[in-house]
């Protein structure tokens, strides 16, 4: 191994000169002893990392001084002392992050410089702060280290970094040096910091200190919005306390308050907190969003029934924003919903009935073709039976989906709709055996088309439909009664609930006129029916 100078021979990976370990572990009398046989102060490793680096890391202060002595003797010490490794770290900076105050002070004497950088634009100070080390901080602000001048790839201050590691003692000491408001490359300033990570304790020591508590990113994102979002109740409190406005309009490109976000997530204690405070504008007000929609659209049941509880409207307004007319239809159209969201539409819709929503038939589709043919009845009872388009749209999805016709086919039936529309070659071609007949036992059998006949002919031959035993003959008198009657009455009255209970005849025939009698078809797969009864379950 040469001596003196630089030797890479002397360098391996993972490994440092003997100067370098001897620094590493703090043998002082060692490196007094290469350093004076001619052994290199300034050989780097792999990391750039020089003997000094490795003094300053490990806080062996002694090792430190001696290798700044020898660097004087050479005429260039500052050089040195000020030496960047591969990442640009300094040894200055490595004794911060590492919180070697004797290092620090020893370097920084010595000429360190307290405001260079690494590649990451992270100073000594930003490093200090990082970890914790109050005395190091203390130290370097006043040996000229720069408080406000922005230290990380986003532009946060070390303000910033104090914030969010929670280090209560250095923001007590840092708010009276900084900018409170200084914000970083997205116009955050650290109160929002605070409040994003429930930094409680910062919220109160930087908004006493003159944090605006209601400053605004620059997509118009508040303090009291991230903490309703990430369900901070003590930050919110703390924010409102000193006067934070939740009634700020708080989103570029959706109509949102701290209650949105609130209801949105999930956070129903920080819901309460922020709804006696909070404008009711936004419940029905043209151009807004009401939080309902925000529930909804995230499967939150729990936040829906306590903004239902307070008085928002569960029908709302219609709403651009999102596309839908109401809250109904998000439940049962949104694509933005998840699997999980999706799984809560029944607790969803239920809370919106009973809160006293309006039903739309035109949603009627959405029931069957997002498999939630459970969900019929209950809007049937607000909505009514369709008619016109929305009737043609219901029999267009209904036949497209036929694996939960033993579900939603005897719901409509039941209510009164007339089984014309479904009188089609494909629901007699598709349908399973069960579901097939009971659609015939709403029908003259014996009247059906002549290519619907040749269909049940053929299925029959297959085994593929079981007919009933009455189909073989024509239908009863007692039967062609009842279909007149229930012609006559029609489907409109027939789908009031209670209605044919009120008729002036024997309960016998109220159940006649009902259809109680017939078998309901089979139900669907295992798999299928276990979904579909989670869903009736919800409702009931």
């Amino acid at each position: 191994m040469r001596r003196g100078g630089m030797d890479f021979a002397e360098c391996y990976q993972h490994t440092c000169s003997a100067v370098g370990l001897a620094a590493r572990e703090g043998k002082t009398r060692l490196m007094r002893k290469l350093i004076q046989k001619g052994y290199s102060t300034d050989v780097s490793d792999n990391r750039g990392w020089n003997p000094l680096h490795e003094a300053a890391f490990h806080g062996s202060c002694e090792c430190v001084r001696i290798l700044i002595k020898t660097a004087r003797s050479g005429g260039t010490h500052r050089e040195y002392i000020n030496s960047p490794a591969h990442d640009s770290a300094t040894p200055l900076f490595l004794a911060a992050q590492q919180g070697h105050a004797r290092v620090a002070r020893a370097l920084l004497h010595a000429g360190a410089n307290a405001n260079r950088v690494t590649d990451d634009d992270a100073g000594p100070l930003f490093a200090a702060v990082d970890g914790g080390h109050a005395e190091v901080v203390k130290l370097l602000l006043s040996n000229g280290a720069e408080v406000n001048r922005p230290q990380s790839v986003s532009g946060w201050t070390c303000l910033h970094q104090a914030v969010f590691k929670g280090h209560v003692e250095i923001v007590k000491f840092l708010v009276g040096v900084a900018d409170v408001n200084a914000t970083d490359d997205f116009g955050i300033p650290p109160i929002f910091v605070a409040a994003q990570y429930g930094q409680q304790q910062c919220v109160e020591i930087l908004a006493s200190a003159g944090a605006n508590v209601s400053c605004q990113s620059h997509d118009l994102a508040t303090p009291l919005l991230i903490a309703s979002q990430e369900g901070h109740l003590t930050c919110v409190e703390a924010l409102l306390d000193h006067g934070a406005d939740p009634n700020l309009f708080c989103n570029e490109d959706k109509w949102q308050l701290p209650v949105h976000a609130a209801a949105e997530f999930g956070h129903v204690r920080v819901l309460e907190r922020l709804l006696p405070l909070t404008g009711r504008e936004c419940d029905r007000g043209r151009g807004k969003v009401s939080p309902v929609y925000s529930a909804v659209l995230r499967g939150q049941v729990e936040t829906l029934r306590v903004l239902l509880r307070e008085g928002f409207s569960p029908d709302a307004q219609e709403c651009s924003t999102y596309g839908y007319s109401s809250p109904i239809a998000a439940a049962l159209c949104s694509p933005l919903m998840s699997a999980e969201s999706r799984s809560r539409t029944p607790g969803l819709v239920r809370a919106l009935l009973e809160a006293g929503a309006h039903g739309d038939c035109g949603l009627y589709p959405s029931c069957v073709e997002q498999d939630l043919p459970y969900l019929l009845e209950p809007l049937l009872g607000r909505g009514g039976l369709p008619e016109g388009d929305h009737l043609a749209e219901l029999v267009r999805t209904g036949l497209d989906h036929l694996h939960t016709a033993a579900v939603w086919l005897p719901t409509l039936l039941r209510a009164g709709l007339d089984p014309a529309p479904f009188l089609q070659e494909a629901f007699f071609e598709k349908a399973e055996s069960s579901v097939l007949s009971y659609l015939l036992e709403f029908t003259n059998w014996r009247m059906l088309p002549q290519s619907l006949q040749h269909i049940l002919c053929r299925r029959r031959a297959e085994s593929t439909w079981i007919p009933l035993q009455q189909f073989d003959s024509v239908p009863s008198l007692c039967q062609l009664c009842r279909l007149a009657l229930r012609d006559m009455l029609g489907s409109k009255a027939l789908a009031q609930r209670g209605f044919v209970q009120r008729l002036p005849l024997p309960p016998l025939l109220h159940d006649f006129l009902l259809f109680t009698s017939c078998p309901l078809p089979t139900q669907p797969a295992p798999e299928q029916r276990e979904y579909l009864g989670h869903g009736l379950d919800q409702l009931e």
